[in-house]
């Protein structure tokens, strides 16, 4: 066992006028299972980048083991073992063999090449190689997006019989599964707790009620103390005003009575004073809370009624990218039925075809009634008979944001949104007002996929067409929306890998 120290951190990128960190000091041990958690854009990966000595920062980090940073770029050209290999000389072919028995792997991987293994193998290939490394300390960066439900619980299971390392993750199944301790980046400071996701999360929450029920406390305090002070200082004002020519009988004689005035006057303002300490001392409390509070306002939905109970219908579907090769056939053909008022869940392995089904329908629906969709590379090929009701409007989040470039304001004007609800949407996703003003081909993965979902809220339609709309986006984001399409049961077809969230919204699955 053997520390990781960070003293007094302060970072900011250049040319930013905000630290990203503002002396910020903690300790890792090397034995955690760290879950790294905290809204998009906050510095999780560059906190990473850090630790691996990519960027110049103030403070000091100091760490007696090597880092290693997932994911990282391989010649896609070589083999999974080449390349293996490469990344640690002194493996043993039965080493990497074992782990990957270990993450229900065949052998016969290793000696194909990189590019053909599918994400979820790429994923598990490169994992059991940096985990081989002696004195290593892994720093894993979102390793799940784009990994089916099923390589996603392997690697959970995997990373579980693991130590370690920091994994960097939005999605609370995998966190919950293999983390022993919660690390997350709040909005004035660095928090580690023992425990996984949900045991940190359940303390956030009750912390957060905690000192929202504070707040409202001493808002009134410090209300009824100002009332409080004035109505003394009014009163010890009034008192002061009659030492001068306030006059009484004693002993058959007028005299001024200044003795008892001045006595009642000064335990007037003694009063005011004490009261203004009060309302001094209740507003410093005050200041103290609320700075780490996530503040995820509600979102609202458009969604339109439709004429028609049945929206779209798949019957003995096939489909593929050749229709020379027809892949298609080597799999049972596709049927099913979308209603009104349904959210239908695709669900299956990675290369199963769920995506390629949400393009069938994108193309029929565009074929149909018109519309505009984002751009799809290749062609798809299908048999069958796919239907989509007459004047239906779809709106349809890409499973890529990495085509994004330019301004917020000219991609409004591009799908003719309304400028200010999409503008204020993004900021109800917790996108700052100062990224308004950046180019999206600078914005973070989970901001781009932001920009996506803002777009698709603030449109009127009948049916929303979400493929994997969660992968890079936060915890926080996610339970956003997942309150609001429960408030507002939009008809849905969509594709997620995130268990959570699926089990949560879908109304109905479907297993490719």
């Amino acid at each position: 066992m053997s520390l990781i120290q960070v003293s007094n951190l302060t970072f900011a990128y250049e040319g930013s006028y905000d630290n990203i960190f503002e002396d910020v000091s903690f300790q890792i041990d090397t034995d955690w299972k760290l879950g790294f958690t905290g809204r998009n854009g906050r510095g999780k990966t560059t906190f990473l980048k850090l630790l691996m000595g990519e960027y110049e920062y103030q403070g000091k980090i100091s760490a007696s083991v090597d880092f290693e940073y997932f994911p990282f770029p391989v010649d896609e050209a070589k083999t999974a073992v080449e390349i293996a290999f490469e990344l640690n000389p002194f493996c043993g072919l039965w080493e990497l063999e074992k782990e990957l028995f270990r993450l229900n792997m065949s052998e016969d991987v290793l000696t194909r090449p990189f590019f053909s293994l599918s994400y979820g193998e790429r994923t598990k290939i490169l994992l059991a190689v940096l985990f081989l490394k002696e004195n290593a300390f892994l720093l894993i960066d979102e390793p799940t997006n784009h990994l089916d439900r099923e390589a996603r619980e392997t690697v959970g299971r995997y990373l579980n019989g693991k130590k370690g390392f920091i994994l960097v993750s939005h999605d609370r199944t995998l966190l919950n599964d293999c983390t022993d301790h919660t690390m997350a980046i709040n909005k004035t400071d660095i928090q580690i707790q023992k425990g996984n996701f949900s045991s940190w999360f359940e303390n956030k929450r009750r912390q957060d009620e905690f000192e929202l029920h504070e707040n409202e406390k001493l808002k009134k305090d410090i209300r009824r103390l100002t009332e409080s002070s004035r109505q003394a200082g009014k009163w010890a004002d009034d008192v002061e005003a009659t030492k001068i020519g306030k006059k009484s009988h004693v002993r058959g004689q007028l005299v001024a009575n200044r003795d008892y005035i001045g006595e009642k006057s000064r335990r007037m303002q003694q009063r005011r004073k004490n009261l203004e300490k009060r309302q001094e001392k209740a507003m410093e409390e005050k200041k103290s809370l609320l700075k780490n509070v996530e503040e995820a306002e509600r979102l609202k939905l458009m969604p339109e009624s439709f004429y028609a109970d049945r929206m779209a219908e798949f019957k003995n579907v096939y489909f593929g990218y050749s229709q020379e090769s027809n892949p298609g056939k080597k799999a049972e053909p596709v049927s099913f039925s979308l209603f009104q008022g349904e959210r239908l869940a695709l669900e299956g392995g990675n290369g199963c075809g769920k995506s390629s089904i949400l393009k069938l329908l994108l193309k029929e629906g565009e074929r149909k009634n018109g519309g505009k969709f984002f751009a799809e590379e290749k062609e798809l090929w299908h048999s069958g008979e796919i239907a989509v009701a007459s004047g239906l409007k779809i709106s349809y989040v890409p499973q890529s944001a990495e085509f994004l470039r330019g301004s917020l304001r000219d991609f409004a004007r591009e799908w003719s949104l309304d400028e200010t609800l999409f503008l204020a949407m993004l900021r109800k996703l917790d996108l700052s007002r100062d990224q308004f003003e950046k180019g999206m081909e600078n914005y973070s993965q989970g901001q781009k996929k932001k920009v996506l979902l803002a777009k698709s809220l603030c449109e009127k339609a009948h049916v929303y067409v979400w493929d994997e709309p969660l992968n890079y986006v936060d915890i926080f984001t996610r339970m956003q929306l997942e309150d609001m399409i429960l408030e507002y049961s939009p008809t849905m077809i969509f594709v997620e890998h995130d268990r959570a969230f699926a089990d949560k919204i879908a109304t109905k699955k479907i297993t490719l």
